[in-house]
């Protein structure tokens, strides 16, 4: 391994990085000496250390990821473990709105003989699922939502789990310019009030579950109420778990 200079570590923290020694000792792990330069030169220009490394730490596991894919936040690991608490032994599990699969390589890993599929609308994530879920047996779709899913599929979903965006759209410009510059619209742009999609696919969300199926949809705490409402008018039982420690809201229904 590199040994990571106090140059490096200077430059990185220089360009705003908080912690600077531990993303030097990454940067330094993850490259040979002729790309070491140009790897922090991609971060201190602003890309987020995830899409600089190819990868992103999430519920234990290195997740492949690449530029233009969104980069999985630890918080939605409370989603994760919520679902893992609901699943039936050997269930069939849905990670919709999927990014880089992150939370259906989770669960895979945590549920013995889970039947794992994943879903998403755009080709590099699509990419990136496959990369994350093949080792798992794992099954990835492309297309729209639930249009992108085997009509096998349908009433026999026993989790389904879906990390939606939900950022109002006038508050896009407001993100961290590590996410507005260098992850797509697609996975951050949430309509109007921030719940299109999430009203999208808790109404098709019935359809698809197994009886007593469970859909979790990450969402903010001040659009909770809202999305609750939408889950009711889809005709599932919801309820809130919230998470202080990960500071993530999570909206689970139930068929």
């Amino acid at each position: 391994m590199i040994e990571p200079t106090p140059d490096l570590v200077a430059r990185l923290r220089t360009a705003g990085c908080v912690f600077a020694e531990e993303e030097a000792r990454l940067l330094a792990e993850t490259a040979t000496a002729a790309e070491l330069d140009a790897l922090v030169d991609r971060r201190v220009a602003g890309e987020p250390l995830e899409l600089v490394l190819g990868w992103a730490e999430f519920h234990w596991l290195r997740i492949a990821v690449e530029p233009g894919v969104f980069v999985p936040r630890r918080r939605t690991e409370f989603l994760v473990e919520r679902a893992a608490a609901l699943a039936p032994p050997k269930p069939v599990v849905l990670d919709l709105c999927c990014g880089s699969g992150a939370l259906g390589a989770a669960l895979a890993a945590l549920l013995d003989g889970a039947e794992v599929h994943a879903a998403d609308l755009d080709p590099a994530a699509v990419r990136c699922a496959r990369r994350n879920l093949e080792g798992a047996g794992g099954r990835v779709h492309r297309g729209d939502l639930y249009a992108a899913l085997p009509a096998a599929l349908r009433g026999r979903v026993d989790v389904l789990v879906a990390n939606v965006p939900y950022v109002p759209t006038g508050e896009v410009a407001l993100l961290p310019a590590e996410a507005r510059d260098h992850e797509p619209l697609l996975a951050l742009d949430g309509g109007a009030d921030g719940l299109a999609v999430l009203r999208r696919v808790a109404d098709g969300a019935p359809g698809w579950l197994a009886p007593g199926g469970h859909l979790l949809v990450e969402t903010s705490e001040r659009q909770a109420a809202a999305a609750l409402a939408a889950f009711a008018a889809a005709g599932l039982a919801a309820r809130l778990d919230h998470s202080p420690d990960h500071e993530a809201t999570v909206v689970v229904g139930t068929a």
